[in-house]
C-alpha cells in the first residue's frame, strides 16, 4: 500500500529523560534489552547509549515487548551485531510538531570502498566499508514563531541532537537521532512564499517502524 506525503505528522525532541541502565542485549530476533529501574511504556522513544554492540549506539527507537515482569523490552534483529558490553537507554519526549514542511528530500547511504586488488588480478577489485551519513533536508515555510523551529534552532545553536518522528496516516513511522542545521534564515524568490530550510543528519540508522 501506498504512502503519500499527507496528513503526515513530524514530532520533535523537546526534553530528554533520566538515562537508564541495561544490563543486557541478546543477539537475536528481535534483540531482547534487559534494563534496571522503573518500565517504560509501549510507543515510548528513547536513545541508545551502548558500548560493545555499536550498531545501536547513539540511535532512537521506539518501545517495543515490554515484559515488566522480566524487566525487558524488544529492539529490531541484533543476530549479527557486536557483543553488548554495558549501556543505557533515555526516555525522550516528543514535546512539539513541525507544521511548516513542504519539501521533503532524503540523501546518504552511498558505500566507500576499500580496494584489494592484488598484482595478481586483472580487473580493480574492491569491497565496501563504511555509508555516508542519512540526511533529510525539509523546505519549511518561514515562521519565526513557530515552537518546532525554535526548537530546532536551539539544537543548531548549541550543535546537539534531536529525535524526529515521521509519522504516516497509515501508521508507519520513522524515529532518527540526528544533528540539526537550522539557522531560520528566510530564502524563496519573487512573489513566492518565504520559507527556511532544515537539514538533519542522523547518527546511524533511523529506524522504520511498519503500520
Amino acid at each position: 500500500m501506498a504512502n503519500f506525503w499527507a496528513n503526515v505528522t513530524i514530532e520533535i525532541e523537546t526534553a530528554k529523560g533520566t538515562p537508564q541502565t541495561i544490563s543486557a542485549i541478546s543477539k537475536a530476533d528481535p534483540g531482547v534489552v534487559t534494563y534496571v529501574g522503573a518500565d517504560p511504556a509501549n510507543g515510548d522513544v528513547y536513545t541508545l547509549d551502548v558500548k560493545g554492540m555499536t550498531e545501536l549506539h547513539d540511535r532512537a527507537f521506539a518501545i517495543e515487548g515490554v515484559n515488566a515482569g522480566a524487566n525487558t523490552f524488544t529492539t529490531e534483529d541484533t543476530s549479527d551485531y557486536h557483543t553488548f558490553v554495558s549501556g543505557t537507554f533515555t526516555p525522550i519526549t516528543m514535546g512539539v510538531s513541525m507544521t511548516n514542511v513542504q519539501d521533503v528530500n532524503a540523501s546518504g547511504g552511498e558505500p566507500e570502498f576499500a580496494d584489494i586488488t592484488t598484482v595478481h588480478d586483472q580487473i580493480r577489485r574492491r569491497v565496501p566499508t563504511v555509508v555516508s551519513p542519512f540526511s533529510i533536508q525539509f523546505g519549511c515555510i518561514f515562521d519565526a514563531g513557530d515552537a518546532a523551529m525554535i526548537e530546532l534552532g536551539k539544537a543548531s545553536r548549541a550543535i546537539t541532537t534531536r529525535v524526529v518522528k515521521i509519522l504516516f496516516s497509515d501508521g508507519a513511522f520513522m524515529v532518527g537521532n540526528a544533528y540539526v542545521s537550522a539557522a531560520g534564515v528566510p530564502t524563496g524568490s519573487a512573489q513566492d512564499v518565504v520559507k527556511t530550510n532544515v537539514s538533519l543528519e542522523f547518527q546511524g540508522l533511523p529506524t522504520v517502524y511498519g503500520a
